[in-house]
């Protein structure tokens, strides 16, 4: 273990799109566990969309000059508390930091699972499986059959949302994303039955041409356009699961979309939106529906790895970008699979 511990600060608050100014990374000792805590040094850390919000001035956002916030695994390497023992694999939220000192209500213990490797509960089984999880089984209701939608579908969350709307049955699903190579790599990597760039035209056009029949369920990362061509193209009594406005995280001053509110009454739909942290009841839920599609192999993992702690903030940055395919997770170099090397003498 290293004497020394890197912290993630942000500096000032960013108005428009973040840059690494905005943070500094700070160094010190590795800090001692008090008495009923642990010590824990992080292995793998979680990026997310929603941390470009916690950088505004809102509620429950992040401190300036203090360190971040954010989900991570890692391994207890010192511990005064008997319910943490050294060596297990927890999760807890004090991430953006290379060790972190927690107590028993902190931490979450991860099952161990064959042939489940530990990124899974930062991905398909963590915040951002949830997400999808709950958007389609407890917002949408989806039914077998119906047909979907995802904006930001190459991401982790639109990613997850398309393997698991096909292993509960869905009809046609499409989904957008923000290149050409992503729309193809959802059409014929994840599942999705057609997708689209939406720098390509209106969105209004594209979903259009992609879904001609209509949708039954809109699962909406982005906001904006998207939203307003979506509630169109709803069948009557269909549901729009909101989980995030990406779209305006950078720009806070664009106007809200402009739909046909009275679609809303005259086809009965339904919007709602909902945070996940409500609904951590349904972990061990979402743990028997995945883990056995994990595998069998009928469900991959959609990730984008980096290595390095030193690479977080470029990680964030490359995340709201649109850089990553799936979840987006930094690993500690230890952790990273080893290089085969040729031996001595081999050609």
């Amino acid at each position: 273990m290293t004497e020394t511990a890197l912290t993630v600060h942000q500096t000032v608050r960013p108005h428009g799109f973040p840059t690494a100014g905005h943070f500094t990374f700070a160094e010190s000792p590795v800090p001692e566990p008090a008495a009923g805590s642990a010590l824990v040094e992080n292995l793998y850390w979680s990026v997310d969309p929603y941390h470009r919000e916690m950088m505004d001035d809102v509620p429950g956002g992040f401190a300036l000059g203090a360190p971040l916030e954010g989900r991570a695994v890692g391994r207890v390497t010192a511990s005064r508390t008997p319910r943490l023992a050294e060596g297990e694999i927890v999760f807890h939220r004090k991430g953006w930091r290379t060790h972190a000192t927690v107590t028993p209500e902190e931490i979450r213990r991860l099952p161990r699972f064959d042939g489940v490797p530990p990124t899974a509960y930062l991905s398909l089984l963590g915040g951002t499986g949830l997400t999808a999880y709950v958007g389609l089984t407890r917002i949408a209701r989806l039914q077998e059959g119906e047909d979907l939608f995802v904006s930001a579908a190459a991401g982790g969350v639109g990613t997850a949302t398309g393997r698991f709307a096909r292993l509960l049955g869905a009809g046609r699903l499409v989904g957008s994303a923000g290149s050409a190579a992503k729309a193809a790599h959802l059409v014929r990597e994840v599942g999705y039955d057609a997708a689209f760039d939406y720098h390509d035209g209106p969105a209004a056009d594209l979903l259009g041409e992609a879904a001609p029949d209509g949708i039954d369920v809109f699962v909406d990362n982005v906001g904006g356009e998207q939203l307003a061509a979506a509630v169109g193209a709803l069948r009557e009594f269909g549901r729009v699961v909101r989980v995030g406005t990406i779209s305006q995280y950078n720009t806070p001053g664009v106007p809200s979309p402009r739909f046909d509110h009275a679609d809303i009454v005259e086809k009965s739909l339904r919007m709602e939106g909902f945070l996940v942290r409500n609904h951590l009841d349904l972990q061990e839920e979402l743990y028997e529906f995945a883990v056995p599609h994990l595998q069998s192999g009928r469900l991959a993992l959609d990730e984008t790895v980096v290595d390095g702690f030193e690479h977080i903030v470029d990680a964030f940055l490359g995340m709201l970008r649109g850089e990553n395919t799936g979840k987006i997770i930094v690993r500690d170099r230890t952790q990273a699979p080893p290089v085969n090397r040729p031996r001595s003498g081999a050609v």
